[in-house]
């Protein structure tokens, strides 16, 4: 197989879906991504949330290795003992009593779309302005973005967006033709934007009062990102569905929809499913990762982490001309610019950082959970640099 440099060489057959940088990517382990032409990355993105334990992860990998030899496949009509010790994590750490696997998080939210309205036998699904689900037909009408929506001719119906933190539209909006209210304890893509305490409770009791299902997102948010294993677990919420992906497999694509009891009965056999959602593969992967991050304390190294991050951003970066706002929790960390964030975001790369946007105007930072802690101050230190410039 040939050896490309030129990363301009390297998508000529593909669709341009993504607004790709100039980087062709080698090989990465722990914090750092290696480009083709050598260069080495401190990544403070994690592959937009999901390497959480670094990349190449010895457990992780040591799993995948292991299951490969054993089998890759074999549908759904097989018992899978991943399954159940994955979903006997998830069940343990949070205050759902059952799991369907799935491959993404939009694929979660699109199973926790046609359950809640089966279970509730309603359509109106209330969601917020800036939110993101995802980009299939169901989870892209959950999105409270417009320009998720442009070009694709009828949305799914029954889909109301509602200001996000905002309790009084929440409470015109919701009523009892409401099927379920989702929402982002954290908005990522809208922009790092965290939830009032009191708009998220609000908003739990007013689903449960009526009748509707309360479903929380937390495909960016979840699996010890903010420095809980998930992170409406801050404000001692407890959701009928929460969905999970991202840092579920460590980089192996995989998801996970996490239920009530009561729900059992709309998810019967034929009424969902996915020909590769839970298979071997995957579970070893999710498995390994739950456990190493349960066992080796890394949610608890997130919550102190992020808290000693954001103070040192707040106070390197919060004070610069062109930096209106720093905001998040744990290490999912937003940095709101006066003006786009894009070329700052370039400019950063070229100092051998890698960080996001969040947004037009928002700098994201997604740290793995295991990183150094010098080598985030490093990686800090460079946008700080650019940022001053």
């Amino acid at each position: 197989m040939s050896s490309y440099t030129d990363p301009a060489q390297l998508g000529e057959q593909l669709f341009p879906v993504y607004k790709r940088w100039d980087i062709a990517f080698k090989e990465a382990a722990g914090s750092f991504i290696t480009g083709q032409d050598g260069t080495q990355y401190i990544d403070l993105m994690s592959g937009i949330g999901v390497t959480s334990l670094g990349h190449c992860h010895p457990a992780v990998t040591r799993a995948v290795e292991d299951q490969l030899h054993k089998g890759w496949h074999g549908s759904n009509f097989f018992q899978y003992e991943g399954q159940a010790n994955t979903a006997d994590l998830l069940t343990k750490h949070s205050c759902g009593d059952l799991v369907l696997f799935v491959n993404s998080g939009t694929e979660a939210n699109e199973a926790a779309i046609k359950l809640a309205r089966k279970h509730t036998g309603r359509q109106k699904i209330i969601s917020f302005v800036q939110s993101f689900h995802g980009r299939t037909y169901g989870s892209m009408a959950a999105t409270g973005q417009d320009s998720i929506h442009q070009g694709f001719g009828p949305k799914l119906e029954g889909f109301e967006y509602i200001p996000y933190n905002n309790v009084n539209e929440l409470e015109k909006a919701i009523d009892d033709t409401t099927a379920a209210v989702l929402v982002e304890v954290v908005q990522g893509e809208g922009g790092v934007i965290p939830g009032e305490e009191s708009f998220l409770t609000t908003a739990e009791r007013l689903a449960k009062e009526k009748g509707a299902l309360f479903m929380v997102d937390e495909i960016q948010t979840g699996l010890g990102r903010t420095g809980a294993f998930f992170a409406h677990q801050h404000y001692n919420l407890t959701p009928d569905i929460i969905t999970t992906a991202k840092a579920l497999g460590n980089g192996f694509p995989t998801g996970a929809v996490i239920g009530k009891e009561k729900l059992k009965d709309a998810f019967g056999p034929g009424s969902h499913g996915s020909t590769f959602g839970g298979n071997p593969l995957a579970m070893a992967a999710a498995e390994a990762t739950l456990t190493t991050l349960i066992e080796e304390n890394w949610i608890e190294e997130a919550a102190s982490k992020g808290e000693k991050c954001f103070s040192a951003i707040e106070q390197l970066i919060g004070p610069l001309p062109n930096v209106k706002e720093v905001r998040g929790k744990g290490l999912m960390i937003g940095i709101e610019l006066t003006e786009p964030a894009a070329d700052y975001i370039k400019e950063v790369q070229k100092k051998g950082v890698l960080v996001i946007g969040a947004g037009p105007n928002v700098i994201r930072l997604l740290p793995p959970l295991t990183i150094e802690w010098d080598t985030l101050m490093k990686g800090i230190e460079a946008v700080k640099a650019v940022l001053e410039k």
